[in-house]
């Protein structure tokens, strides 16, 4: 049976992906960051039949001596460790730089010394920046509107050179918008949820013109899972979106209709993105994956709004609502 590695297994799509790989019977070692409480992240939250099947591996991903000794006898790799936050970019890029490209880098080192059979590299759609054309395919342009973005681009590009170079196994896994059960504070959907069941009327948001491709976490996860199925998707980059798209100030709106309708929405200044780096339309294409694997989205926005919204109202207390959480 195939040993994978799930890295940032401890995180909000890393956590979901190593449940389902479980689920399904694969083998799984789990890379997690290390911490001195020696906490597991969302992990520690999984069913303990689901956790006792995990073998935990504690390391940071900046360091490539414990990211080598993580995939010995590994035959999959989802490299899914990153920093991910747009706002903390801003305030700390060199972290990013450090653990977004020298982390990738790491693993795809190690993959390539010890001879693994396929590599999955996360990027993000923040990677093209503001949509020059619609629906946004795997040619689009890259812009780096952010640090993040910046360094998720020099991650992809490392990527594609380990596969041009030296014939690593790779693909390049891009996910638009992810949310969903388990979601840090830090990113819309969660911002506006925790913000309506902690019983507050104004709704601080920043810019709600800006359009997004939410994919629902369940959906991410399958496509990668499907994506990892196929040998046609090796030295590819591959869009997992729903190819829909839907405004900030319309996702707040449906979320106060299924939550209080009496709320409305205000702007903060603090959470306004500077205009030159403000990502104002995101629309992406799924032709590639549909063409590639047998995957397509599963879970309307309404539908997956609802789970998560059931999600965070058993979970309020894991999350400090009345913080603007970067």
């Amino acid at each position: 049976m195939k040993k994978i590695l799930v890295t940032g297994s401890d995180g909000f799509i890393g956590s979901h992906l190593t449940e389902e790989l479980v689920k399904s019977g694969k083998k799984v070692r789990a890379f997690v960051c290390y911490n001195s409480f020696n906490t597991w992240g969302w992990l520690d939250t999984l069913p303990k039949e689901i956790l006792n099947e995990i073998e935990i591996f504690s390391g940071d991903v900046r360091d490539p001596n414990g990211v080598r000794k993580a995939m010995i006898g590994i035959d999959e790799v989802y490299h899914l460790a990153a920093l991910i936050a747009i706002p903390f970019s801003y305030h700390s890029p060199d972290t990013y730089v450090d653990t977004n490209i020298k982390g990738t880098l790491n693993v795809l080192q190690a993959a390539r010394d010890l001879d693994v059979s396929r590599v999955l590299v996360t990027s993000t759609s923040e990677v093209y920046g503001t949509a020059q054309y619609v629906p946004i395919d795997e040619k689009h342009p890259f812009q780096g509107q952010s640090p993040y973005s910046a360094t998720k681009i020099g991650a992809d590009r490392l990527a594609e050179s380990f596969y041009r170079s030296f014939n690593l196994p790779v693909t390049i896994v891009r996910p638009f918008n992810t949310y969903g059960p388990r979601q840090s504070a830090r990113a819309v959907i969660p911002t506006i949820i925790t913000q309506l069941l902690s019983g507050t009327v104004e709704i601080k948001l920043g810019s709600l013109s800006p359009t997004r491709d939410f994919n629902y976490v369940k959906d991410t996860v399958s496509g990668f899972i499907e994506i990892a199925k196929s040998q046609t998707t090796i030295g590819e980059e591959i869009n997992i979106a729903t190819q829909q798209e839907i405004s900030i100030g319309e996702l707040a709106e449906e979320l106060i209709r299924q939550i209080n309708p009496n709320a409305r929405i205000i702007c903060d200044e603090q959470r306004l993105r500077p205009d030159k780096s403000e990502v104002n339309r995101l629309l992406g294409s799924n032709e590639k994956i549909r063409y590639l694997t047998s995957w397509k989205p599963e879970y309307p926005l309404e539908c997956g709004l609802s789970e998560t919204i059931a999600f965070f109202q058993k979970n309020l207390n894991r999350y400090k609502t009345d913080l603007y959480n970067i």
